[in-house]
C-alpha cells in the first residue's frame, strides 16, 4: 500500500503547508499548523450541466417557512440558553474545561427526556458503560428508558443511529470519534472535521437532534478546526471556575435563538441545578459600604443581570504600573484610564489598577465602562459609593456616555432587587418614572465624577 501523503493545515484559516512551521503563512497565527492526510480530489470531467438541471431551484418569495417546534429538556436554564429547547435536526456543540460539568448536564437532560417517553441515545467515547452508570447512580437519575452506546467508530455509531432513529443523540466527545475512511488518528483535524460533517448530515436528513461535546484548548477555545463551529447550529460554552460551585453556560452562536444567552447553574451532590435569581451570585454582601465597589446592570441575551464590579487602585512599586482585569477586557481598561485622565483630570499613571467582576462572570459588553470608571475613582479616593446605586453606560473616547441597549429592562430589574438610585446615559432616561428608583441621566464622564463628589 502506498504511503499516505500528509500536509500541515492551519486550524484557524485552513491554509496548508508542505512542512511544519511555527507561524501560519496564511493568517500569521502561531502554533496552529496540524498534520493531516491529503485527501484525493474528485475525478475531472464531470457533467456539471446535468447536475445543475436536477437542483432544487426555488424562488425565495415563494418559500413558506414553518415554525420549528421545540423539545424542552426539562432543565430550565439549559432550555433558556438553547432558545426554548432542542430543535429536530439541529446540531449543538458544547465545550468547556475538563470536569466543569458537560457530561453531567447532558446526562441529566437525556434522563428527563427519557422519562418523557422520548427515544434518546447517549454515545460515550471517553467512558465505559459502567462509569456512566455510576455517575447516573450518584446523581440519582431515573435512566430506565435511556439507551447507551460505548463506541468511538463513526460507522458503527451511524449504523446504530439509523437503526434506532432517536429524537436526541449525545456524542461525548467528538474528538474521540474516528472514521475508517480517514487514515489519521482520532482527534486530528481531518478526523474531527469528517466525523462532525457525517453526524451533521445524518441530523439534517433524519430529524435527530445531535449534541456534540467538544474539548477546549488551554486558551479556552474549542479544539479542532474552526470550521467545526460553522458546521453546527448552536455553540455553547461552559464558563466558571471548576473550584467554585457555580457554572455558567453561554450561547455564542444559535441559529434558532438569541446569542450571548446565559444559563446559571449550581453544582450540587445531585448534579447541576438552575439558579432562580442569578444576580444574587454576583453581588457581594458587605455589612458596610466599601470603596472601590460599584454595581453594574449588564444584559446577557434577554436577561438583565446585576454584577458587582470591584476595583483596587494602589501606589505602584515598579516602574511600569500593572493593569489587570478578571472577567473584563484588559485593553479596554487602559483606554478608560486614558479617558479618565483626559476628560476628568484624574491620573493613575503611578498606580496599579486591578478590576474584578464578582462571581467569575465574563462581561464583554461596553456598557460596563461607566461602572468600571466609578469603581476606580471610588478606590483611588477611598470614598464608597451608595450601597443601593446601580450603573451602566458605554464611555467614548471623547468623554461622552453612550446609551446601552434595553435600558428600561435593566432599570426595572434593578428596582425589583431593591436598588434606589441609578446613573445611566442620558439617552436611556425613562420617559415615565419607574417606581422605587431615582434615575440620574448624564451625558459626560466629568458629570458622573461630579455626582460622586456630591455624595
Amino acid at each position: 500500500m502506498a504511503k499516505a501523503k500528509t500536509q500541515y493545515s492551519c486550524t484557524e484559516c485552513g491554509a496548508s503547508s508542505p512542512k511544519w512551521q511555527g507561524q501560519c503563512p496564511g493568517c500569521g497565527q502561531w502554533n496552529t499548523l496540524v498534520e493531516a492526510v491529503v485527501e484525493t480530489a474528485a475525478p475531472a470531467g464531470r457533467n456539471f450541466a446535468a447536475l445543475g438541471g436536477a437542483s432544487g431551484l426555488q424562488m425565495l418569495a415563494e418559500i413558506r417557512p414553518r415554525e420549528e417546534p421545540r423539545q424542552p429538556t426539562g432543565v430550565e436554564e439549559f432550555d433558556r440558553v438553547l432558545g426554548g429547547g432542542l430543535v429536530a435536526g439541529g446540531v449543538v456543540l458544547i465545550g468547556g474545561d475538563p470536569g466543569i460539568g458537560k457530561s453531567t448536564l447532558l446526562l441529566q437532560a437525556l434522563a428527563r427526556l427519557a422519562q418523557a417517553s422520548e427515544n434518546v441515545l447517549y454515545v460515550s467515547g471517553e467512558e465505559s458503560g459502567e462509569q456512566v452508570a455510576l455517575r447516573a447512580r450518584r446523581l440519582q437519575l431515573d435512566v430506565g428508558r435511556m439507551q447507551l452506546l460505548a463506541e468511538i467508530n463513526l460507522e458503527k455509531i451511524l449504523a446504530t443511529l439509523v437503526k434506532l432513529r432517536p429524537a436526541v443523540a449525545v456524542i461525548d466527545s467528538i474528538q474521540t470519534v474516528w472514521s475508517d475512511a480517514m487514515q489519521s488518528a482520532p482527534g486530528s483535524v481531518a478526523q474531527v472535521r469528517e466525523c462532525a460533517a457525517q453526524l451533521t448530515r445524518f441530523a439534517k436528513q433524519s430529524g435527530t437532534c445531535v449534541i456534540l461535546v467538544g474539548h477546549v484548548t488551554k486558551e479556552g477555545s474549542l479544539a479542532g478546526p474552526r470550521v467545526l463551529e460553522h458546521m453546527v447550529d448552536t455553540v455553547l460554552y461552559f464558563e466558571g471556575d471548576t473550584h467554585s460551585s457555580f457554572r455558567l453556560v453561554r450561547a455564542v452562536k444559535n441559529r434558532f435563538g438569541a446569542v450571548n444567552e446565559l444559563g446559571v447553574f449550581a453544582m450540587t451532590e445531585k448534579g447541576l441545578r438552575g439558579v432562580a435569581n442569578p444576580s444574587a451570585l454576583f453581588l457581594s454582601q458587605h455589612s458596610l459600604d466599601v470603596a472601590g465597589s460599584c454595581v453594574l446592570c449588564t444584559q446577557e441575551g434577554t436577561r438583565p443581570l446585576l454584577v458587582e464590579i470591584q476595583a483596587l487602585v494602589d501606589a505602584s512599586q515598579a516602574p511600569s504600573p500593572r493593569r489587570l482585569t478578571v472577567g473584563l477586557e484588559q485593553n479596554r481598561l487602559a483606554m478608560l484610564l486614558a479617558v479618565l485622565h483626559r476628560h476628568a483630570g484624574i491620573s493613575c499613571y503611578d498606580q496599579d489598577v486591578f478590576v474584578n467582576a464578582v462571581g467569575g462572570v465574563k462581561i464583554a459588553e461596553p456598557a460596563a465602562d461607566l461602572a468600571v470608571l466609578l469603581a476606580i475613582v471610588s478606590s483611588l479616593r477611598n470614598k464608597p459609593l451608595p450601597g443601593k446605586l446601580v450603573v451602566f453606560g458605554e464611555v467614548g473616547l471623547a468623554g461622552e456616555i453612550r446609551p446601552a441597549p434595553r435600558g428600561q429592562e435593566r432599570l426595572k430589574e434593578a428596582a425589583k432587587l431593591g436598588f434606589s438610585h441609578a446613573i445611566v446615559p442620558k439617552a436611556n432616561a425613562p420617559r415615565a418614572a419607574i417606581k422605587g428608583i431615582e434615575v440620574i441621566a448624564l451625558d459626560r464622564v466629568e458629570q458622573a465624577i461630579e455626582q460622586m463628589r456630591a455624595w
